[in-house]
């Protein structure tokens, strides 16, 4: 049986590429997004009694690499990305039907130019995607005490030590007017260490870069720990290393 199914709004979040989007939800609290409804569910009838849940499920597509088929087995970074896993036991994008769920704090809704729009964080989706269905988050039924997660049974160890240079804080200092939470945001992404699996235990000097929000951010990473060298407003995309591994 084949669904069609509709899109009920996109997402737009400082995450401009895959590289450097946290592999799970909540893991950057800083991280804001707005997610913009689609007519016809752009009605503020649809989202009445939403304002009363703090978190709100996401239902989307991955639309990046949807095109690409889907695998039996697939690598997770967690397990350094050498050991294979039936595709049903990971969050792999690369799935039967690309569809993923995440779960996002609802900071509020507003309206703006006639559009319905959920301001949520917490977010750990790339700018642009699809959003095709959206649930209220229930605590008493969505939080089980009890579950085991297998080799994702803790949260990843995010204790990457981020520096940053003077001309960096100097940078972020000049966006603070629009955007307050850039250095916690960046320092916060960067603590995840979002660098491959395959890469993470060199001990030679690595630079990378990526683009969040609209400011292309470029850093050092030396033994054990990451550098900001600048922060720069440029709508052209880094042309630096850029990679993630698509698995989840």
């Amino acid at each position: 049986m084949k669904l069609e199914l509709n899109t009920v709004g996109i997402i737009h979040t400082p995450y401009k590429e895959k590289f450097a989007v946290p592999r799970q939800p909540g893991l950057v609290s800083a991280a804001k997004a707005q997610l913009i409804l689609s007519p016809p569910y752009d009605e503020a009838d649809a989202l009445r009694g939403i304002e009363q849940f703090s978190h709100v499920w996401l239902i989307f597509a991955f639309h990046e690499t949807m095109d690409k088929g889907w695998n039996p087995t697939v690598r997770p970074p967690r397990l350094g990305g050498n050991e294979r896993l039936g595709v049903f036991a990971t969050r792999s994008t690369f799935r039967p039907n690309p569809l993923g769920l995440s779960v996002a704090k609802l900071d509020g809704i507003s309206i703006k130019n006639n559009q319905c729009i959920l301001n949520l964080s917490g977010i750990d989706l790339v700018d642009g995607t699809p959003i095709l269905d959206i649930k209220p988050y229930v605590p008493y039924a969505d939080r089980l005490t009890d579950a085991q997660a297998g080799y994702a049974n803790d949260a990843p160890i995010a204790d990457m030590q981020v520096l940053f240079t003077d001309e960096a804080v100097t940078q972020i200092g000049a966006q603070h007017k629009k955007h307050p939470e850039l250095r916690d945001f960046i320092a916060q992404v960067l603590a995840q260490d979002p660098r491959p699996a395959y890469k993470k235990n060199k001990t030679i000097r690595q630079e990378y870069g990526v683009k969040l929000y609209d400011f292309n951010v470029r850093w050092v990473v030396e033994s054990d720990v990451t550098t900001v060298v600048s922060v720069i407003k440029d709508e052209t995309p880094v042309a630096l290393v850029s990679e993630q591994p698509a698995e989840k």
